[in-house]
């Protein structure tokens, strides 16, 4: 069911799904009770409450939202992150090329502050991971560490000439494809810019596009969604 697992600070868990766990997204045309119970079996997996794993409706945007209270009624706000002030709600982040990035930060008197962000080539040129970072901070998190989950790499990732004009401004983003062709590094470029913002970051191997394991819109559109959680 996971592809990667390990820890972050105070007995925080974060993992990534993969393809056992089965598509976890609503929106990409499967069954909704089906859908519905794949959460409820990583949920049981992960050992949280059902319906505790709090999900976001993401539109590649740089908004980061709150989650509130984990005993209130369960919301699904627009945004392309998802923050806990004190890190008891479980979060989730749906990917099948973009990157799924976990965050965990510890402020005064040992309090714990989460989230988890969606990142693919217009949330990063927006700045979904500097607003993720800035809302960590805001909440009381001093030492921050980030974990880069799988996304397509950038030897996979082929873009037309005009997208690398936009990019020029994020350290690592511009590469070439394996094939010779113009193309982006969605990995590289996010693990710089969390470098300027001293976040300890890991990135978990997996390139969407290769690991058959792993969802990717750009191999097998339409397919399903993996997830990346920190709870």
């Amino acid at each position: 069911m996971f592809w990667w697992e390990g820890r972050g600070p105070g007995g925080l868990r974060v993992a990534f799904t993969d393809t056992a766990a089965g598509n976890l997204a609503l929106h990409v045309g499967d069954d909704p009770g089906v859908v519905l119970g794949r959460r409820r079996a990583l949920e049981e997996h992960m050992g949280v409450r059902p319906g505790g794993l709090r999900f976001m409706e993401q539109v590649h945007s740089a908004i980061v939202a709150s989650v509130p209270d984990p005993a209130a009624p369960a919301g699904v706000p627009t945004a392309d992150a998802l923050l806990s002030t004190d890190g008891s709600t479980p979060l989730a982040v749906m990917v099948a090329d973009c990157l799924p990035v976990l965050f965990a930060g510890t402020a005064p008197g040992g309090k714990l502050v989460t989230a988890a962000a969606h990142a693919g080539r217009r949330g990063l040129l927006d700045g979904i991971l500097l607003n993720t970072v800035h809302a960590l901070r805001d909440a009381g998190a001093a030492d921050i560490s980030a974990w880069i989950g799988p996304g397509v790499c950038g030897r996979c990732y082929e873009v037309p000439a005009s997208m690398l004009d936009e990019a020029v401004h994020l350290p690592g983003a511009i590469s070439r494809t394996s094939w010779g062709t113009p193309a982006l590094d969605l990995p590289a470029a996010a693990a710089a810019q969390l470098a300027t913002l001293s976040v300890d970051t890991e990135r978990v191997p997996g390139c969407t596009m290769e690991e058959k394991d792993l969802f990717s819109h750009r191999r097998d559109a339409p397919t399903g969604r993996f997830a990346g959680v920190i709870w």
